[in-house]
């Protein structure tokens, strides 16, 4: 009797986790980020089906149409010798920036991420061998991160990591829901264009052009520091911004607005 009751209470014990799996199984087919470009001031649109996604899981890639605010962000796999030139208009601009960085960017350029961070800037999570994850397993994804989080905690004064930018760009609703679940919101673009191709750059115009075409209220900006031409035009576009109105925030402002529209209740 008690050998029948054992091997019930196993099978119910599957059928159960069986089921809970089903219910909160999510997808993992992969995602690569796309949008269509904003132009003439107008936002872009990624489309219903991902702005709904997006949202469930906390991620956004632009603020509200009705505020002229930009979010500037880089992507730094590895150094080209740019970023010093990016970091010194940022100073010279007050501009607050995320830096997205990976363990090879890490290891290889300590002084500039210290640098990042001392001078008020947000370093954030590009995975730590820039892998499509969606291809990884889940406990592959939390050492991808954790190890950026711990090497970034290492060398600089910032101890914690929020914000997450997808490598290559490819994402799955399970990969959302991992990061999520680690502590992480993941962080799109609204504004990019070809700039991180380093033996096909075409001058500080390209960079500026593009900026400024595609600039819209509420902008994620994403530029790539190894581009010569976005270091040679950032100034101006900064300043050119800002004669439009722009006003230039943080991610972190972004998620403190977002929290005050939708504060969290308990009973």
């Amino acid at each position: 009797m008690k050998k029948w009751y054992a091997v019930a209470s196993a099978a119910a014990l599957v059928l159960i986790l069986s089921f809970t799996h089903a219910v909160f199984a999510v997808s993992n087919e992969p995602i690569h980020w796309g949008f269509q470009k904003g132009k003439n001031g107008e936002q872009g649109q990624a489309g219903a089906k991902l702005d709904t996604l997006l949202a469930k899981y906390g991620s956004f890639y632009k603020d509200s149409k009705d505020k002229k605010v930009l979010y500037m962000t880089f992507d730094n796999g590895y150094e080209n010798g740019y970023t010093a030139q990016v970091l010194d208009v940022l100073k010279k601009e007050k501009v607050p920036a995320t830096f997205f960085v990976t363990g090879h960017y890490l290891k290889s350029a300590p002084d500039l991420v210290k640098r990042m961070v001392n001078e008020g800037h947000i370093v954030g999570n590009h995975s730590w061998g820039h892998p499509d994850m969606t291809q990884i397993s889940d406990e592959q994804i939390k050492e991808q991160l954790q190890k950026v989080k711990d090497e970034t905690a290492r060398i600089t004064k910032q101890k914690d990591m929020a914000y997450l930018r997808p490598p290559r760009g490819i994402f799955s609703e399970r990969t959302l829901k991992i990061a999520q679940d680690e502590g992480y919101t993941h962080v799109f673009w609204s504004l990019a264009f070809v700039d991180w191709k380093t033996d096909q750059q075409k001058g500080w115009k390209y960079s500026y052009d593009n900026i400024m075409a595609q600039a819209h209220p509420g902008a994620v900006i994403l530029l790539h520091t190894v581009s010569k031409d976005n270091a040679d035009a950032l100034d101006k576009a900064i300043k050119d911004l800002k004669k439009q109105g722009y006003e230039f925030k943080s991610l972190d402002d972004y998620m403190m607005n977002k929290h005050m529209k939708n504060p969290i209740v308990t009973p």
